[in-house]
Order: structure tokens, then C-alpha cells, then sequence
């Protein structure tokens, strides 16, 4: 061991107590914003070449911890220690880190749409020749990388034209051309289906194989019992235990009892239902593809939804959910939109938005980022967005009033932050989902359409959310549920109707339906009799 502190090749311990098997070891991390301690004597072991998942509840500060090791928030922004391979580092910059070989996938992928696979691999790090880029060598070297993951698209093709698993995999891929060794991952299969999750987990393993150590958050508890060799729990801030994943006690339950402080013996509140009359119903509704001319997305499609009632909508990638959803709302999707729409049994119009929310309809997109929320903007003003007019006299919004709206939906939905005042970009996830419900319970609708509620979000949060749905239906709302997470439909559904290559498949109610018979429906081509 060498003077100062440092492993040596053949020692297993520093005189600090560090190990050779650790690759990784961040003491005491504390991360102080104006107003708000995100972290707090954090500390976390990573050994060489396992897989580490982190979980926490959202704003936890889990995304903090991997942005002060991968130098986004630089060394002096922060107290405490990292220790890479026995020796302290301070990484001040993103460049920094990546020249010791760590390398971060944000959640929100850092692609260029417009520039092709090769390029954005590449990109800051470009293959130069005698004074120019080498684009020989360029795309020669993504093929070899885009091999190394998986995926197989011709280096030249625009970014923008994949979807975003294949996005996910381009990601890895640059973190592949930088001789990456610790690779960090932020909520990796967030958005992405079972099948390119399933292959993303099967990535990690190989890179394991590699001798390449990973860091994975996650929400996703059945991923990190499946994956993971050790779990490291933050809640508010602080570290509340790391456990071996392989030892008896290492449960999805204590991972949840530590992530929130209590027992949730149940994933779904209990909840009875007492559906009443009908309130919406589409018939023969077809859309057509907004740029490919003659292409069905959604095919005489037909669901109806009652008062007081949950229904559910099941599909694969690419069935169709949102584009039916948004096609409804306003026909915000689609070239061309036919069929007829009722509100209490008469035909409504819904060819504008303005139109669906005047006939009782709401939608809280899949992607409140980009869709949902304008994050530069505070609180207030996105819960009033969407009914300025209930604020407005004589053209000017009475901004008391807009204050006391956003503040009844800041306590009732339980937001956790201390005033309307705040940037809604800086909340975490599930903060940020209850001002999209907020914004569109607001307009006092007949109708909610959830795209995806739970998407990106903990489990604390997620029982949260899914109290608040019962409650919509208890007080008589219409609500329609899309979920990528058939557990979920199963677990807050009244009824679940499926879509495959945008039809109608099916309609199951609660009682008959499980996991197999709803996959069996959402990958069947021909339309069946539908359940009542």
C-alpha cells in the first residue's frame, strides 16, 4: 500500500478500511441546493464488476449522487469523498470523469435527432484524420459498436428516425466508445418496452462478463431482483441500508419498506366500484397516419366508458394506445379521423382541443415533459393552463385566484413543495405528474384519459397516484388508464379492453382477467367477440 492511502496491486485493504474488491466508494456526499439539502452523509460501495442498482423514492436524490460522481455537479460544489480504485478523485467536469473511464446515461437521452447514429456516438470525440473527420473510420467503428449492443441499423441513419429503445442503445454504445469501466445508468428501461428492457438487462450481463461495472437506478423492482448483485436504498437524502441481493431477506418488500419508510402490503389501494351510466363512447373511430399516405393506425375502433369507472387499455409497442388517445382528444394525432364520438349517449365533436375540452375531455400525455408541463414556468400557471378562461375577467387573469386554485390542488394531491411559486422542472417525477392531473382536474372533466400516469415514477408515489384515481371515479369521472405495466391495469381496472395492430381485440372485465389471457389478446391480429 502505498504513503498516501491508496491500494496496491497485491494489498486487499487501505488503511481506511477500503478494499481492492471495491472499484468505487463515495464517503459522506453531501449536496446542498438554495433552500434544499439533496444529499446528506451519503455514502456508497460499488465492488468491481457487479451490478449495483440504487433505489429511492423520486426526488430521494439518486439522479444527485450519480451527478456528483460523473463531475456534473464539479468537485467544490459538494463535502465529502470519492475514492476510484482506492484513490480519490475530484472530477470537475463530465470530461473528467470519462477519461478515468466513467461514463453516465441520463434519463433524458443526450442524442441530436438530426445528425446520424455515427455522428452522435461520436460526437465530442470525433474520429479526425490528417485534419478533418476520418468518416471512413467513423462509421466503421460505430457498425463494430452498434454490433457490441445489438442493434442493427446502418450507421448514416438519423438518430430521430429510431425509436427510443433503439435511442437507449445508441447511448450505450457511445459509452462503449469511450473504454468505459463503471457505467451508470439513470432509469434505463423507464420507457421502453418488456422486450428491449429484457434486452438492455441481457446488455448489462455481457458488459458484466466484460470485466465492465454497472450502476443502475431504477423503479422498477422486479428488474433489480432480477439483475442486481447488490442494492443501495436512499430515502430523503440519506443512505438507509445497501444489501446483498442474493442473501433470503433481499425482497422486493424490504427494498419498498425502505425506499418509504412504511409497509406497503398492498401495491393497489382497495377500492369498490359502482359504475353508472355511460358517459363517453367512440364507434367505428379509424385513423389514418399523419405523413404515410393510406397507413391504418387505429382501425374501427369501438370502447366505451361509464361514470364511476376504471378502463384500462392494454397493447404492445406500437398497437396504437396513445395515437387512439390522442386522436380522441382533439384529433391531435392523425392525418385523417373518422368514426363518431358520444358524450351521455349524443354525438359529440371533438375535432379540436378546445372542442374535447369543451365536451368534458381530458388527456395527461405519456410524456409530461415534453407535452404536459412547461418547465420553466412555475406551478401556478401550469395548473390553470388549461382553463385560463375560469380565471379571466374583462381579459385579465385574477392572479390571487390563480394562487388559491394552485394551492387547493397542492394539498389535496399532496405536492410536495412548499409553495405554487415553484419551477415545476425542478420537482421530481411524481411531483410533476400531480400538476399534470392537477392542470386537467382543473377543467373539471367528464372524461380523464391517463396515458402512461405512473410512468417514471416510485412506488410510493405510484400509490399515491393510484389513490387519486379512485378518487376521480368514486365522485362519478369517467377514467381511461393506458399502462405499459399489465400489473397495473390488473391491480386499479374495472375493465381492460386490449389493441393490437391498432384493433380492437377485446374486453376483459376484472374478474377474468389476468397476465396471459390480456398478452394472448394484445397479440392476436383478428378482432374476437368481444367480452361484455
Amino acid at each position: 500500500m502505498s504513503d498516501d492511502g491508496r491500494v496496491s496491486d497485491d494489498g486487499r485493504t487501505s488503511h481506511d478500511g477500503r478494499t481492492s474488491d471495491d472499484i468505487l466508494q463515495m464517503r459522506n456526499i453531501t449536496k446542498t441546493f438554495p433552500g434544499v439539502k439533496a444529499l446528506e452523509d451519503v455514502s456508497l460501495s460499488v465492488r468491481r464488476g457487479e451490478i449495483h442498482a440504487i433505489c429511492g423514492e423520486n426526488g430521494a436524490g439518486k439522479s444527485t449522487l450519480m451527478k456528483v460522481l460523473s463531475g456534473v455537479y464539479p468537485a467544490g460544489s459538494y463535502d465529502g469523498e470519492i475514492y476510484l480504485d482506492g484513490e480519490r478523485v475530484e472530477f470537475r467536469s463530465i470530461n473528467d470523469s470519462e477519461a478515468r473511464g466513467v461514463v453516465i446515461i441520463h434519463q433524458e437521452l443526450a442524442l441530436v435527432p438530426y445528425l446520424s447514429i455515427a455522428e452522435n456516438i461520436f460526437l465530442g470525440n470525433e474520429r479526425v484524420g490528417t485534419a478533418l473527420i476520418d468518416w471512413n473510420q467513423t462509421n466503421a467503428q460505430a457498425a463494430e459498436l452498434l454490433e457490441r449492443v445489438g442493434l442493427r441499423e446502418n450507421p448514416v441513419t438519423p438518430v430521430g428516425q429510431l425509436g427510443v429503445g433503439k435511442q437507449q442503445l445508441v447511448e450505450i454504445a457511445k459509452a462503449m466508445s469511450k473504454n468505459v469501466r463503471l457505467l451508470i445508468l439513470d432509469e434505463p428501461t423507464a420507457a421502453l418496452n418488456d422486450q428491449d428492457s429484457e434486452h438492455l438487462l441481457g446488455l448489462l450481463r455481457q458488459f458484466q462478463q466484460q470485466g465492465i461495472t454497472s450502476i443502475m437506478i431504477s423503479h422498477k423492482l422486479n428488474e433489480i431482483a432480477d439483475i442486481a448483485d447488490s442494492t443501495t436504498i436512499i430515502r430523503d437524502g440519506k443512505t438507509i441500508e445497501t444489501m446483498d441481493m442474493s442473501a433470503p431477506d433481499a425482497t422486493q418488500d424490504r427494498i419498498i419498506r425502505g425506499m418509504v419508510g412504511r409497509d406497503l402490503s398492498q401495491r393497489y389501494p382497495e377500492h369498490e366500484s359502482h359504475p353508472g351510466e355511460e358517459v363517453f363512447r367512440i364507434e367505428d373511430w379509424t385513423v389514418l397516419h399523419p405523413t404515410q399516405a393510406g397507413r391504418v393506425v387505429i382501425d374501427s375502433a369501438a370502447l366505451s366508458v361509464r361514470a364511476g369507472e376504471i378502463v384500462g387499455l392494454a397493447g404492445l409497442m406500437g398497437a396504437g394506445r396513445t395515437e387512439l388517445a390522442m386522436s380522441v382528444f382533439g384529433h391531435s394525432y392523425g392525418k385523417v379521423v373518422s368514426g363518431r364520438a358520444f358524450m351521455h349517449g349524443r354525438e359529440a365533436r371533438v375535432r379540436t382541443v378546445q372542442e374535447a375540452i369543451d365536451n368534458g375531455i381530458a388527456y395527461a400525455t405519456e410524456d409530461r415533459k415534453r407535452y404536459g408541463l412547461n418547465l420553466i414556468e412555475d406551478i401556478k400557471r401550469n395548473v390553470s393552463a388549461a382553463a385560463l378562461g375560469k380565471l379571466a375577467k374583462g381579459g385579465w387573469v385574477n392572479g390571487h385566484e390563480e394562487i388559491a386554485v394552485a394551492e387547493r390542488y397542492r394539498q389535496s394531491l399532496n405536492i410536495k413543495t412548499p409553495s405554487v411559486m415553484a419551477v415545476v422542472g425542478k420537482l421530481s417525477g411524481g411531483n410533476q405528474q400531480k400538476v399534470v392531473l392537477s392542470k386537467w382536474l382543473y377543467t373539471d372533466p367528464e372524461l380523464l384519459i391517463l396515458d402512461e400516469p405512473t410512468r417514471g415514477i416510485d412506488v410510493g408515489a405510484k400509490f399515491e397516484i393510484y389513490t387519486i384515481i379512485n378518487a376521480l371515479a368514486d365522485a362519478g369521472k369517467a377514467v381511461l388508464v393506458i399502462s405499459s405495466e399489465l400489473p397495473e391495469l390488473l391491480g386499479i381496472c374495472d375493465r381492460i379492453y386490449t389493441l393490437a395492430f391498432g384493433r380492437i381485440t377485446g374486453v376483459l372485465p376484472r374478474q377474468d382477467a389476468n397476465q396471459e389471457r390480456l398478452m394472448a389478446l394484445m397479440t392476436q391480429e383478428k378482432e374476437k367477440e368481444l367480452v361484455s
